[in-house]
């Protein structure tokens, strides 16, 4: 591999980072403009800009003919961003959701995820399939605004100190414009130097792109996410830090697959290994977001330590997978004897716990 390839790759991911910056600050002032409110601003605006990137490089990669690519950084980003985004989250402090609205978006996420694998069980995505997609988006955000309109000036204030400040300003409409553009275009160069880079990588790895999709370039274009969602817990925002992994990966399925299917010429292939073992995966870590809902539920350090370590198996399972290693079946034995068996006793003693504080607050009441 020439180091051309190499700075390319890295010149990408950087472009890709500044350019959804500078679209959420622009997107955010003509939000503010428009008179849509901070709490608006923070589930939609800032949560679908920080998956741009997604959008940018999938996009590209199906526009580009590298299928496997688009739908691969999607599910890669959903897993990285459950397992590892929130996981690190709690490590700076214990997670707990107060906000009922940013609630409401996790059956949403979980409905979302199990619809791809449903739609893509017969190995296709197809432009119809996409553009029902996106319609859901639309969707789902009129109805995000709608009923943001009817929660309480204390769901609204808790907004307002991550988002407010910029919703309190007022900037020339053709500067937050220029915002926009400018990040748009750092997004479409960014995202084709990283996908570029990126197959260059799996050729020199002796890798697929798929491979490459799920760890490295979604791991790459979730870089906002991470920055968004670690200041926010740092700041005691942990509504916002754990609302915009959820709005994000609601994002990627509805508009950046629903984007992807339609630009490519003939729809997204679903291969046969991502609709039996990653999309599941995908769908397990959703129902994993579930505990961090229940009402006065904290999720306490260990755990996110425990999903870290979830993400590093992930991980580790599918390098020795694309690379045959002998050591395969042993890793996959060892998961199935003893993670498996350990993360359903975690989830049956989290279950009883939420049973049993949903008891004690009802027997106060």
């Amino acid at each position: 591999m020439d180091w051309l390839t190499i700075f390319l790759f890295v010149v990408g991911l950087v472009l890709l980072v500044l350019g959804a910056d500078c679209l959420v600050k622009g997107a955010s002032r003509v939000a503010a403009a428009a008179g849509v409110s901070s709490l608006v601003i923070g589930l939609t605006v800032v949560a679908f800009g920080t998956s741009a990137p997604e959008m940018a490089v999938s996009v590209q990669a199906a526009w580009s003919g590298q299928a496997d690519m688009a739908i691969a950084n999607v599910v890669g980003s959903n897993i990285f961003n459950v397992l590892f985004i929130l996981g690190a989250s709690a490590l700076i402090v214990p997670l707990v959701v107060a906000q009922q609205l940013v609630r409401r978006d996790v059956p949403i996420m979980i409905a979302m995820s199990i619809a791809l694998w449903l739609l893509g069980r017969d190995g296709m995505l197809t432009r119809l399939e996409g553009a029902t997609l996106f319609a859901l988006l639309i969707a789902y955000t009129v109805w995000i605004i709608r009923v943001s309109r009817r929660e309480s000036k204390a769901v609204e204030a808790e907004y307002e100190g991550e988002y407010g400040g910029e919703a309190n300003k007022r900037h020339p409409m053709w500067q937050s414009i220029g915002w926009v553009v400018a990040g748009l275009v750092l997004l479409v160069l960014g995202s084709n130097w990283l996908v570029t880079g990126a197959v260059a990588f799996a050729k020199w790895m002796g890798v697929d792109d798929v491979v490459v999709g799920l760890t490295i370039v979604a791991a790459g274009t979730s870089l906002p996410e991470v920055a968004t969602s670690l200041t926010a817990a740092w700041k005691g925002e942990r509504d916002i830090a754990v609302g915009n992994v959820v709005g994000s990966n609601i994002f990627n399925i509805m508009g950046v697959l629903g984007m992807s299917c339609m630009v490519s010429p003939s729809g997204l292939t679903l291969l046969e290994s991502m609709a039996g073992f990653d999309v599941p995966v995908m769908i397990a870590v959703a129902f994993a977001c579930l505990p961090f809902f229940a009402p006065g539920f904290t999720i306490p350090r260990w755990q996110g330590v425990v999903f870290l370590l979830y993400y590093g198996a992930y991980t580790t399972y599918l390098v020795l997978d694309a690379k045959r290693h002998e050591a395969k079946a042993a890793y996959a034995s060892a998961m199935l004897q003893f993670v498996i068996p350990l993360t359903t006793l975690t989830l049956v003693v989290v279950a009883f716990r939420v049973l049993r504080h949903a008891r004690r607050n009802g027997t106060a009441t």
